[in-house]
């Protein structure tokens, strides 16, 4: 399986992290940084969305951040190139998409082959698309379900969270849960995974 690229040996690994929202993820990511648990550096942080709090996050800590929101008329594929140019611009060894809302195109993916990892609150082949919590809890209602989880994965193409598995974690759906939660262990399990996996790739390109 591909791994991270890094330039340097023994070089921290380069991090863009593309959010739309809250950035509780980023902020693992930030976290596990600041503290040496990742061997790793966010080189910046990129939201389509101008009032993402994720933008915050990165300006509390001393990260550059980008508003990349789409131009009237843009064709999806332009902003994608035009994304894809100014994420390239960081140098990043990984893109991380943790809660980023765009499916998004080869015009992007092309520029990091390999590069493109992105957190799913589902298991592998469930549950794809948005609101997943919310779908698997609305399925253990009723009794279709009493699991759910997380993955990271691999991001080669436009499919919308299909692509090569890199980690899972599942979370029980208990008895006694509320909506709230359930979906609070399934954060907390996204940023253990997230932190975990990215610390796997950043060892695995140092030691090719």
């Amino acid at each position: 399986m591909a791994t991270a690229h890094t330039t340097t040996t023994g070089a921290r690994t380069r991090l863009v992290v593309l959010v739309s929202g809250g950035g509780t993820n980023l902020q693992a990511i930030l976290d596990a940084c600041s503290t040496d648990e990742l061997p790793a550096e966010v080189v910046a942080v990129v939201s389509d969305r101008a009032d993402a709090h994720g933008l915050a996050r990165a300006a509390r800590a001393g990260v550059p951040s980008v508003h990349v929101g789409r131009l009237p008329d843009e064709q999806r594929r332009d902003y994608d190139a035009r994304l894809a140019d100014i994420v390239a611009g960081f140098g990043p060894d990984l893109v991380v998409l943790a809660g980023w809302m765009r499916i998004l195109t080869s015009d992007f993916l092309g520029w990091f082959p390999h590069r493109v990892i992105n957190l799913h609150p589902a298991l592998p082949g469930e549950l794809p698309g948005t609101r997943a919590i919310e779908r698997a809890w609305d399925e253990a209602m009723a009794g279709q379900r009493t699991r759910s989880g997380v993955m990271v994965h691999y991001v080669p193409d436009e499919g919308v969270d299909d692509g090569p598995v890199i980690a899972s974690a599942e979370v029980p759906i208990r008895p006694d849960d509320s909506l709230d939660s359930f979906e609070a262990r399934v954060h907390a399990t996204e940023h253990r995974l997230l932190v975990d996996t990215i610390r796997q790739l950043c060892h695995a390109a140092t030691t090719h």
